[in-house]
């Protein structure tokens, strides 16, 4: 008290706050303040001393041409990160580093800011409070870099918070201070500095979690009652979820086994049980996301670096989690929980689009995903553990599970219920997300073949459709795939290069299948063919407006000779007017790469500067032409403008397909009949097994010669024997049984 009375008689609020902006300017540009290192030390401390405006900032108005406590409090925190920043980075010169470095330490051993820091985060402004946990995290990371000790006075205070504070300023900034740590050590995959950090506060989290998501449903029901009573209860409940994904993806990194770490499949009922009584809807959708990423594996994938976490040491404990993970799901599912689940209107930036009367509901498909690969990665799990041991599961109670979601997807709104085949749905939902599709077709193809074992004394013909009346056959799933990029070589290319789906590792699998059932695979080029999966271009550009794909309106039997293939909710841009061809999205343009040797990638010289891509799709194009197929879409990257929802109404309108991520391929077609283009049932079927064949072997070919010429990320060997396997099944399908 003593020294907090001096620094009011040394200066006025004024006088520190010109100070203190001086040198954070100062800090800004590089260059070294002209007031002394203790002055602005003493200046920084006296602000933070000073009494801070509660909820009511008129209680403390500034004067004219004078600066209030508040003020001066948020340049001080402020002007302290930054100064700790500079120090990590080592981006000043070396005067004011050594200044920056000569304030803080005056700051914290011989003022002891950190205890003043942490008093903040119980402060009622929420400005302040959340100012205080940026410096503070940012101090901690610091502390932890030059000594290896976590902050005993920050430890001290976040345990305090975790074992007895309410819902409020000072638990979030304990949570948000905690998660922002975590993250920072996670992207850097520092594993001593994570584990150290985790045993410090492994006994408080567990008690945390356990007050926030007790392990009975009543004592949950009660907790969401009781807490839901605050107003900022909501807020508190999404950092706890924060939190409980960093410790979830530090799992991933350092497997150290500790229980923090495993709070999130520990506590997955719980969550559960949240996301079917919730009344906040943002609440259940964090909380759902939180137990999607944990099925997946992909906890911290928006904010990690995916190759510290894909090269992570797992803990003992993955395996047993991810089972329990999965059992919790199962169990809830056979209880009913989808029927608890709501969804909501489809949303946007702009709030919730109101619905009118002549439309249906468009629900929101992050929802709808999530739910799905959530049961899907679960069945996948309980298969790959317990499913193989005798008596444990069963191909009936495989379908029990997916009869279950069918009915959850309908009842929101998802219109399966004039689809003749069920297998059209994953391109349908998941269009939108490449990743997020990739996993739903590797999860299905691990439940077909465990149904495939399962399925004793069943012929291949009737097991395939059993699953296309549960729409999990791994043949329809591949052409509707196949389909939703216009049977672009190309792009698989990109599957195949990208680290962002599992495609290589479906695709391996899927085609090792393939070899051995080829029949199977010409039986759903039929199936698909002439299937139902068609919808009206006009309302799906309707639906497009309000930003889903929920609603689509498939076309009835009449309207057949309309609409001769299945039209996928896939991008496609046509050509400009007065050019006759359609360029499609790459990832990555091989033919343009620095390293690249253009005149080696041509597949004949009449045609020189045209690259494998290029060529063989004009090779494609042909091919469609020739079996009189309607035009082939190709994907095309788009970005919206802020008056793109005018130009739905147009003849060449487009349709978003991707709403959580930057790339936004678009559905385009010109509205004409195509009654007079519609082949006979026969020539479809050709031409669908044709374009497939010849998109694996274009495919095959330019893997063929990027790893030729050494540009290919990884050794193909195996990949191209498969396909070279499948291609002389498609020459010879007499001699295509391989031992399965």
């Amino acid at each position: 008290m003593e020294q907090t009375a001096s620094c009011r008689e040394r200066s006025t609020a004024t006088e520190r706050f010109h100070c203190l902006t001086d040198a954070y300017r100062c800090c800004l540009v590089g260059s070294r303040p002209s007031q002394s290192a203790a002055d602005v030390a003493s200046a920084i401390f006296c602000g933070l001393c000073e009494p801070v405006p509660g909820e009511n900032r008129e209680c403390a108005p500034a004067e004219h041409g004078h600066e209030s406590s508040m003020d001066v409090t948020c340049i001080g925190v402020s002007l302290v990160e930054k100064m700790t920043t500079c120090l990590m980075s080592q981006s000043q010169p070396a005067e004011v580093t050594v200044y920056c470095a000569d304030i803080l330490r005056v700051l914290f051993q011989d003022m002891d800011l950190m205890s003043q820091l942490v008093h903040l985060f119980q402060t009622q402004d929420q400005i302040i409070s959340h100012l205080t946990a940026k410096c503070v995290s940012t101090c901690v990371v610091y502390h932890l870099h030059q000594s290896g000790t976590v902050s005993p006075v920050w430890q001290q205070k976040c345990v305090q918070a975790f074992h007895g504070s309410l819902p409020g300023t000072e638990l979030d900034a304990c949570l948000w201070s905690l998660t922002e740590v975590l993250k920072r050590f996670l992207k850097a995959a520092h594993q001593e500095i994570l584990g150290k950090l985790l045993a410090a506060f492994d006994s408080s989290l567990s008690a945390l979690c356990s007050k926030f998501l007790p392990e009975d449903r009543e004592e949950v029901t009660q907790t969401l009652v009781d807490f839901t009573s605050s107003r900022l209860w909501g807020t508190t409940f999404c950092l706890l979820l924060d939190l409980l994904e960093a410790l979830t993806a530090s799992s991933l990194i350092c497997g150290t086994g500790l229980r923090s770490q495993r709070l999130t499949h520990i506590h997955s009922s719980a969550l559960m049980t949240t996301i079917s009584f919730c009344s906040e809807y943002f609440v259940k959708k964090r909380a759902l996301l939180l137990l999607k990423r944990a099925v997946l594996q992909k906890a911290g994938e928006d904010w990690a670096l995916g190759e510290a976490l894909s090269t992570g040491l797992k803990s003992e404990h993955c395996s047993p989690d991810m089972n329990m993970l999965a059992q919790t799901v199962l169990t809830a599912v056979l209880a009913n929980w989808l029927q608890s689940v709501q969804v909501e209107s489809a949303s946007f930036f702009g709030g919730t689009r109101h619905i009118q009367s002549d439309e249906g509901q468009k629900a929101d498909c992050v929802m709808l995903r999530a739910v799905s690969l959530l049961l899907l990665k679960s069945m996948e799990v309980h298969i790959q553990t317990a499913g193989r041991t005798a008596g444990v599961d069963s191909a009936v109670e495989v379908y029990v599970y997916l009869q279950s979601l069918w009915g959850f997807l309908r009842r929101c709104s998802v219109r399966l219920t004039e689809v003749t085949h069920l297998c059209c749905w994953v391109s349908l939902l998941f269009g939108e997300q490449d990743d997020d599709m990739m996993e739903a077709a590797k999860a299905l193809l691990s439940i077909f073949l465990h149904h495939r074992r399962c399925s004793v004394g069943l012929d291949d013909f009737a097991v395939s459709e059993a699953a296309c009346t549960s729409g999990c056959n791994p043949h329809c799933l591949f052409l509707f795939l196949l389909q939703s990029v216009s049977f672009d070589h190309s792009i698989l290319l990109d599957f195949l290069i990208s680290t962002e789906t599992c495609f290589l590792e479906y695709f391996v699998r899927y085609l090792k299948y393939l070899r051995g059932d080829w029949q199977g695979f010409t039986a759903a080029c039929e199936r698909v063919s002439v299937s139902d999966c068609r919808f009206s271009l006009q309302e799906s550009l309707t639906c497009s407006r309000g930003g889903d794909m929920s609603a689509l309106t498939y076309k009835s039997e009449s309207d057949r000779d309309e609409f001769s293939s299945c039209v996928q909710p896939t991008g496609v841009i046509p050509p400009e007017e007065g050019t006759g061809s359609v360029s499609g999205l790459r990832l990555v343009e091989y033919d343009s790469s620095d390293e690249s040797d253009p005149e080696h990638m041509e597949i004949s010289e009449d045609e020189p500067g045209v690259s494998v891509c290029e060529k063989n799709k004009s090779s494609a194009l042909d091919v469609k032409q020739e079996t009189s197929e309607p035009p082939i879409f190709t994907r095309q990257k788009q970005y919206d403008s802020p008056d793109s929802a005018g130009s739905l109404s147009e003849p060449n309108s487009t349709l978003e397909r991707r709403a959580e991520g930057p790339s936004l391929p678009v559905l385009q077609s010109k509205q004409t009949s195509w009654t007079n283009m519609a082949p006979r049932s026969g020539q479809v079927t050709i031409g669908t097994s044709a374009r497939a064949v010849l998109c694996l072997s274009e495919l095959r070919e330019v893997v063929t010669r990027l790893h030729t010429k050494k540009l290919f990320p990884y050794n193909p060997t195996s990949l191209l024997k498969l396909l070279a396997q499948v291609q002389n099944c498609s020459q010879q399908p007499h001699l295509s049984q391989f031992n399965k």
